[in-house]
């Protein structure tokens, strides 16, 4: 077992007074670390020190803010090993799709690197309206203060960096809540970004139990919530923030249409890999999947042999496809919902067993809309395969969903692939490629209840800065 996990507050690495929990590895159990946790006290210490920082912080010239995010994603490179297999310990994902992460990471510093001198204004033509002639209208973007990161387990790095990144890139502050299941990637994140040369203070870490982070979305020392989880957290923080501003990052349960116009073999593929990568334990992971009726033997004979030669496994061999569920809870809530489908009529195409945390791979049929397996978020190696006859029936059955994160869309039709662009309710529509895919340049983020706001290193920055306007007469 590691040693003892220290907090990052105000530059200084301390031993948390909130208590200890020792974390376990998902796939073999045993203990990765013992964790420390913040105490309120602490907690408000971190809000302290960021809101200090931000004084000093946010006049720092944005060239200097370039080199330092450089730096920290240099290091993050170069530590990349290391970070990777953490990931793995901590979360179960496998050993590759971490190394993925790390290198994702690395992008996210250098995008938001570009970012931190992009960050201007505007000339607004003031002699545009009558009686405000002589004057010189403009505004620019300034930074809103402390940022607070609230993250998950399934990225803990690179949601994290997705947070953490674009605001100091704007010259806000952070104080950056990880999950409890994944505290060790976001410590070395801090301590990465201290090596880097960010001042004391504008980077704390504080790992803390829920109700110690509560202070985080009260404190009136922070101007910002930036939250990644589930849909049920969501409405609590926007319930409780108040008037600071908030971007809510939440969950789905993504639709992807395949078309008799598709190219079936690259549909195929693509769905397998964006439903069953981290054992389907992503946002936007392929979950319900719309086939056309003409096409749906075609597309079964392509798909079902790829699921099915998934390996899963102990995620850190190189080999391994899809590794553990990442809790007990989480394994028991999925085979219950598997039970209930299956006890209305699901089929099973694939899988369809569990092993502990371990779920095989599994395709449904049969399945119904009110069914947990379609309408909740499964957050788990597990696809339902529904036909549909006219293309008009799948925008219609994909929409029907309190969620609308991404959506895929498999056509070589331009007709069909210009009205899912306009009628999907979705932040995101992929054609040709699943509901999985991202770049970390584009705007993310939901409608419904997939949240609110955008990220995407320049979309968040927006979001993490005021709009400042100013007027000089002649």
């Amino acid at each position: 077992m590691r040693e003892p996990s220290q907090l990052l507050i105000n530059g200084q690495l301390v031993p948390g007074e909130g208590g200890t929990r020792v974390n376990a590895s998902p796939f073999g159990g045993e203990a990765v670390a013992e964790v420390a946790l913040a105490s309120p006290v602490q907690v408000e210490a971190a809000l302290s020190a960021a809101r200090t920082a931000f004084q000093s912080y946010r006049r720092v010239p944005a060239h200097k803010r370039s080199e330092m995010l450089l730096k920290a994603g240099s290091l993050i490179a170069a530590s990349g090993e290391e970070i990777a297999r953490t990931i793995t310990l901590e979360n179960g994902k496998p050993i590759r799709s971490a190394r993925a992460e790390v290198s994702r990471a690395v992008t996210t510093f250098n995008l938001a690197a570009a970012e931190a001198g992009r960050i201007g204004g505007e000339i607004v033509p003031a002699d545009a309206v009558p009686g405000s002639g002589e004057r010189l209208a403009f505004y620019t973007r300034q930074p809103i203060g402390v940022v607070c990161a609230i993250t998950p387990f399934n990225f803990p790095l690179n949601l994290a960096v997705h947070k953490v990144a674009p605001a100091l890139a704007a010259g806000n502050t952070v104080v950056l809540k990880p999950s409890s299941q994944t505290p060790l990637t976001a410590c070395l994140l801090g301590r990465i970004m201290m090596q880097a040369g960010f001042p004391a203070g504008s980077i704390n870490v504080v790992p803390c139990d829920k109700e110690t982070a509560d202070l985080l979305v009260t404190s009136p020392q922070a101007a910002m919530v930036s939250f990644t989880g589930s849909a049920a957290v969501g409405r609590l923080i926007r319930d409780r923030v108040g008037l600071k501003r908030v971007t809510l990052e939440l969950g789905s349960n993504s639709s992807n249409i395949v078309t008799e116009h598709a190219d079936l073999e690259r549909a195929a593929a693509s769905c397998v890999v964006g439903g069953y990568t981290y054992a389907g334990q992503v946002c936007i992971s392929v979950q319900r999947v719309y086939v056309q009726e003409s096409v749906m033997d075609a597309f079964l004979g392509l798909f079902l042999p790829r699921v099915r030669a998934l390996k899963t496994g102990d995620p850190l061999e190189e080999s391994t496809d899809v590794g553990p569920l990442v809790s007990d809870e989480a394994a028991e809530r999925v085979a219950a919902w598997l039970a209930e489908a299956r006890a209305g009529g699901a089929k099973v195409l694939a899988g369809g067993t569990m092993n502990g945390r371990m779920m095989a791979p599994t395709v449904l049929s049969d399945v119904r809309p009110e069914m947990k397996v379609v309408c909740e978020e499964v957050f788990a190696p597990l696809v339902s395969l529904m036909p549909y006859q006219r293309f008009e029936e799948a925008i219609a059955l994909a929409n029907d969903s309190r969620y609308g994160l991404n959506a895929g869309v498999f056509t070589q039709d331009l007709g069909e692939a210009l009205s899912a662009v306009r009628d999907l309710e979705v932040g995101s529509v992929i054609i040709n490629d699943s509901s999985a895919y991202r770049a970390d340049h584009m705007p993310y983020g939901g409608v419904k209840d997939s949240g609110l706001g955008r990220e995407g290193v320049r979309f968040a920055v927006d979001e993490m800065t005021e709009v400042k306007a100013a007027v000089i007469r002649f």
